[in-house]
C-alpha cells in the first residue's frame, strides 16, 4: 500500500470513531437519564474498573494496556462531562 491509500483507509477509520463516540455518548446520555430518574451517582468507580480491566483482556495491541487505558480514561471523562452538564440542564 502505498501513502494515500493508508491515509484514506485512517480518514475512513477517523469517520467510524466520530460516529462511535457519538452513538457512545447518546447512550451515557440515556444512562444519566436513567441515574438521575434513580437518584444514582453519575460517577461508578467499579463500573469504570470493569470496563478497564475488559479492554486489557481484549487487547490485541499494538497499543499497550497503558495506553488503551489513558484512551479509555478520557472516553469515560467525556461522559461523564456530558452526564453531568445534562442532569444540571446546561445543554
Amino acid at each position: 500500500m502505498d501513502i494515500d491509500t493508508i491515509r484514506t483507509k485512517i480518514n475512513q477509520l477517523d469517520d467510524e470513531l466520530l460516529r462511535i463516540f457519538n452513538e457512545r455518548a447518546s447512550l451515557a446520555l440515556a444512562i444519566g437519564e436513567i441515574k438521575k430518574q434513580q437518584q444514582l451517582p453519575i460517577y461508578d468507580p467499579q463500573r469504570e474498573k470493569l470496563i478497564f480491566q475488559r479492554m486489557q483482556q481484549d487487547n490485541r495491541g499494538p497499543l499497550d494496556n497503558a495506553a488503551i487505558i489513558r484512551l479509555f480514561e478520557r472516553v469515560i471523562d467525556e461522559s461523564r462531562s456530558l452526564e453531568r452538564t445534562h442532569a444540571k440542564g446546561l445543554r
